[in-house]
């Protein structure tokens, strides 16, 4: 009996490695701790770059309910601004996987220890790590497969990833607030093995040190970043993403020749709904309706605008060359000549999800918000939205709106 109890998961003598150690999971600990950090904060700021709270439209997570006081208007600048902040959270996330796993592994024997629940103070440690180690899984998974454009989960990612987040963080503080002590003196002090309670009583001889353990490790992440950074950044580096499926070369040449996500034929765009004679743009505001052709729009001041396209799937372009309408032009046409309103825009899309978006009233009256007609001096293709599409400065790529056929200018709230 004595030696088939060795044999389960529930005794130490089941776990031989001579590298699991407190100091080894502290180092890994510390390096989360900052990590899932910076993660939580941007992934904050991605969410309140859709200005979520500005129309039903934007916001997938409508049932939020106190979880939104952070939000507010996303600004419209820098023009880079969500291009950074959402290239810094999909690398770092892709970045911390080694680092993630890894921890886990040094802590699994804690999973198998008996009795489950020594006190009630330990009841609720094993819940918030249950939460902890479910949601960090849960988040990450649902992370990169967004990324990887491969949607198999069920329900839509948005208010997954939104919910999983909070969750996730709330057992992360919690974690942090019991064991940062016993981390820090783990750090500070050589204890005595004998005293470790993640280490191996009886460990196997080792085959590598816990300092080559975290090089490994480290190599591990350095890969990661090296395999999907370069799709945030435009030449030899986004070849360099190999992992990521906006990485290699550009989708073609010619000025309409960078990367988009979805094409026309995969949205249901009939082409014969953007031609000349069929297509119109239907202006609301203030002052009543306007229709405009091509023609009419091609016909009022021009203006240009060197802006990114940044997606949340982390993916970017450089900037490139916009010319159109301004914005707040066509605002100025339904009766909002000096005070630009928020703007519902709406696609030819079929289907899918932003086939409409809202824009608040600072990004409508920013100069460089334009309706696009021409890019890097060329007409648009179909693919990139002709015959108009939205370009802001600083927004989501999905808020850029493509094909566009209606515009209503007003409070949206």
């Amino acid at each position: 009996m004595r030696d088939l109890a060795s044999r389960l998961p529930s005794s130490p003598g089941f776990w031989r490695s001579p590298l699991r150690g407190r100091r080894f999971t502290a180092v890994l600990g510390l390096v989360l701790l900052v990590g899932v950090t910076v993660l939580f904060v941007t992934g904050l700021l991605s969410y309140a770059a859709y200005n979520p709270g500005l129309d039903p439209v934007n916001d997938k997570t409508p049932d939020k309910g106190i979880l939104g006081f952070y939000l507010f208007a996303w600004p419209a600048g820098p023009a880079w601004l969500y291009r950074l902040n959402q290239g810094v959270h999909v690398t770092l996330g892709l970045t911390l996987i080694p680092v993630l796993l890894a921890k886990l592994w040094s802590v699994v024997p804690r999973l198998f220890t008996l009795p489950p629940v020594r006190s009630l103070a330990h009841g609720l440690e094993r819940i918030s790590l249950l939460l902890l180690v479910g949601g960090g899984l849960f988040q990450f998974v649902t992370g990169v497969l967004n990324v990887q454009l491969d949607y198999v989960f069920p329900g839509s990612f948005y208010p997954l990833h939104f919910y999983g987040a909070w969750v996730f963080f709330a057992a992360f503080v919690v974690h942090v607030a019991l064991k940062m002590p016993i981390a820090l003196r783990a750090l500070r002090t050589l204890r005595d093995e004998r005293a470790d309670d993640l280490a191996a009583p009886r460990p196997d001889p080792p085959t590598v040190s816990r300092r080559g353990a975290l090089w490994l490790v480290g190599g591990g992440s350095l890969l990661m970043f090296v395999t999907n950074a370069g799709r945030s950044f435009d030449g030899p580096l986004r070849e360099t993403a190999v992992l990521s499926p906006h990485g290699g070369p550009e989708p073609g040449n010619g000025p309409n020749g960078f990367q988009i996500n979805k094409t026309a034929a995969y949205v249901g765009i009939d082409p014969a709904e953007t031609r000349e004679d069929a297509w119109r743009l239907v202006v609301t505001g203030r002052t009543g309706t306007v229709r405009l052709g091509r023609a009419e729009l091609l016909d009022m001041e021009q203006y240009s605008a060197a802006l990114p396209i940044a997606c949340v799937e982390g993916w970017s372009t450089s900037d490139q060359w916009w010319r159109g309408v301004r914005l707040r032009d066509l605002a100025a046409r339904v009766g909002f000549e000096d005070d630009p309103p928020d703007v519902f825009v709406e696609s030819l899309q079929r289907h899918g999800a932003f086939r409409s978006g809202a824009l608040r009233a600072n990004q409508v009256a920013d100069a460089r918000s334009l309706l696009a007609l021409s890019v890097n001096g060329e007409t648009l293709s179909l693919d990139h939205g002709y015959p108009a599409r939205i370009i802001v400065p600083a927004a989501p790529g999905v808020l850029n709106t493509k094909w566009v056929t209606r515009m209503t200018f007003g409070d949206l709230g």
